[in-house]
């Protein structure tokens, strides 16, 4: 039996035994964890997931992925051209149990990014977008973050559910924050490729 579940932002389609390469999850290598979002389960269709049903995996190491060269040129700067490279970080897994049902029962810890809050024994991840409220009253005091390069109202929206609200936390930001937003956020390399936190430290200091 097949199953395709959903985790960082991608899709993956498994059955027992595969080892596959996913976005860094919160688990040391030894580790059991399980993927609570099925979209899909044999020949049944979630809507949008299939009730009751996950997929379990053991953690085999953390990796990093292929180096991945990319040029960022600054908008207002068309002679500006600087190179860099950037490897993701990853879990490297094998698949040990698909289960059709009983996963709020498992006791296996669920799946969870790098950079979002550690998992915990079994019930099945509740999805948890619901407490972003009290970060929009942040926002009011906040800087402008549509003037980074390639933000818009959509992902300044997602970058104040995230609590960043100025310039100034995203010019600190080191790889540990970038590859941390860059999984939370799903935004897939990003902020390294249009050079957000060089931008940011310049508009910072006005």
């Amino acid at each position: 039996m097949f199953a395709v579940l959903k985790t960082g932002g991608k899709q993956y389609k498994v059955q027992s035994g595969d080892v596959l390469r996913v976005e860094k999850l919160a688990a040391a290598a030894g580790e059991k964890v399980q993927f609570n979002e099925i979209l899909m389960l044999g020949s049944t269709i979630g809507a949008p997931t299939v009730e009751g049903a996950a997929v379990q995996a053991e953690v085999i190491d953390q990796i990093k992925g292929e180096k991945l060269i990319h040029y960022v040129k600054r908008r207002r700067k068309h002679s500006s051209q600087r190179k860099k490279g950037h490897r993701q970080q990853l879990t490297l897994l094998r698949v040990t149990d698909i289960l059709e049902s009983g996963a709020d029962k498992s006791g296996v810890k669920a799946a969870v990014g790098a950079g979002s809050v550690s998992g915990e024994a079994a019930p099945a991840a509740a999805p948890a977008k619901k407490a972003a409220p009290k970060k929009a009253a942040a926002a009011a005091g906040g800087d402008d973050l549509k003037k980074l390069s390639g933000v818009g109202p959509a992902l300044e929206k997602k970058l104040i559910e995230a609590g960043v609200t100025t310039f100034a936390q995203i010019a600190s930001w080191g790889e540990a924050e970038i590859a941390e937003f860059d999984e939370k956020l799903s935004f897939k390399g990003r902020i390294e490729r249009e050079g957000w936190v060089e931008q940011a430290k310049e508009l910072a200091n006005g």
